[in-house]
């Protein structure tokens, strides 16, 4: 008669002290509150931080908006004599300084600068001095000023006569910003296809931190090599006459735009269920055919996203614009010629604009405006995103069979 084995011992479900386990599950539970309020607190920060700064533009922008700034010489002179005695704000404005510097300044000083501008007013007489530069039809609108054969959209802030022509500014920050896409999204999306579908494990290990290292470059490193590199060597290629253009603007710019686009477009990819390329390959498709006829639809608004950042960067993007576009506002469509973006004004005037003067104000004003326009834009893509998502995740299972379907059941192969 054999033995019966010995039973082993039955092992608790839970083998701590029921004290010691509710101890660690009360510390788990404080550990989650305390990091889920302070995620909130940061995310409140961050949302009060944003409003604060808009609501900071709003303020400096309002007299723009509002019509309250006036650029109009009236032709009144004032006299030297009286000068010392007359409001710092008044005469600040009739010199067009900073109403600190006016404070500064001793009586006699004051009394030969506005002489000296006196003087100045009565050699130069002319017929735009009654216009107000600073409404919005001359800051849309072209306008044919006094010496222009034509009317012409102008932005001149430091001229005699102050044009803030708004539209060869949007019109160059487009330009440069369509270029960096043009180049940035087909190299992009393709590395992101390539090493999310197509590249071994050894490849993608290798390739991906490579690409993403480049954001890491900083953007005034990349400026400094379009306006001494990229700018001579596309010029001797294209013989175009304006050495810093729109085109070497924009073909910096797109190394700055590559990552992000390449790094959102990748994750999209990648997180395609497996089971799509699975089905695909098994009924016959090739990696490339499975990986853009099937993987590129079904991570389509991963990939929108990645195109709306990137476009994001790029008409934000100051130093890689201020360096090689040229900063002429000149209107023209060619990408040969120089441009002047909305960012690179802001960068390159507003320090040296007296503060409250028009030109400050009119600063702010384009600075508002291009946080609007990227915030509605942002907006408007993301609701895009939830529509195309809902609409490629119920579309997605049947467009891998569809995709080889003609090929696989044509005829009486299907017999």
């Amino acid at each position: 008669m054999s033995a019966s084995p010995k039973r082993q011992p039955e092992i608790p479900p839970n083998s701590f002290p029921d004290d010691l386990y509710a101890d660690l599950c009360k510390r788990e539970v404080i550990t989650d509150d305390i990091a889920g309020r302070i995620m909130l607190a940061l995310s409140t920060l961050s949302i009060l931080a944003v409003v604060l700064i808009f609501v900071f533009v709003a303020k400096e922008c309002l007299p723009v908006l509002t019509g309250q700034t006036s650029t109009v010489r009236s032709g009144k002179t004032i006299d030297p004599e009286t000068a010392a005695k007359m409001p710092a704000e008044e005469i600040a404005a009739y010199l067009q300084q900073p109403v600190p510097t006016i404070r500064s300044l001793t009586p006699d000083v004051l009394k030969q600068l506005v002489a000296l501008r006196n003087e100045e007013l009565a050699g130069s007489k002319n017929s735009d001095d009654a216009l107000n530069t600073t409404s919005w039809a001359l800051m849309l609108m072209p306008h044919q000023w006094q010496g222009y054969s034509e009317p012409a959209y102008i932005w001149q802030p430091t001229s005699k006569i102050e044009k803030y022509n708004l539209v060869p500014l949007f019109l160059g920050t487009c330009k440069v910003a369509f270029i960096a896409l043009v180049i940035a999204v087909p190299l992009a999306l393709l590395a992101a296809i390539y090493v999310s579908q197509i590249a071994s494990v050894r490849v993608r290990e290798i390739m991906k931190p490579l690409i993403e290292l480049l954001a890491g470059v900083p953007s005034v490193v990349l400026g400094f090599l379009a306006l001494i590199a990229l700018a001579t060597i596309f010029q001797s290629i294209f013989h175009y006459e304006a050495r810093l253009n729109s085109f070497v603007a924009g073909f910096a710019l797109a190394f700055a735009v590559i990552p992000l686009i390449f790094t959102v477009a990748e994750d999209a990819l990648s997180a395609v269920p497996r089971a799509h390329k699975d089905a695909a390959l098994a009924l016959g498709a090739t990696e490339w055919e499975c990986a853009w006829r099937v993987m590129v639809p079904a991570a389509l608004p991963g990939i929108f996203a990645a195109v709306v950042l990137g476009f994001g960067r790029a008409i934000g993007e100051t130093m890689v614009v201020l360096f090689a576009s040229g900063n002429s506002s000149i209107m023209s469509l060619s990408p040969f010629d120089s441009v002047r973006t909305i960012t690179a004004t802001i960068g390159s005037e507003l320090a040296d604009a007296a503060s409250g003067s028009a030109h400050y104000q009119v600063l702010f004003l384009i600075g508002g405006l291009l946080f609007l326009i990227t915030f509605t834009f942002n907006l408007l893509a993301d609701l895009a995103i939830g529509r195309l998502r809902s609409r490629i995740e119920a579309l997605a299972g049947r467009e891998t069979y569809s995709i080889i379907q003609p090929k696989a059941y044509s005829g009486d192969a299907a017999i």
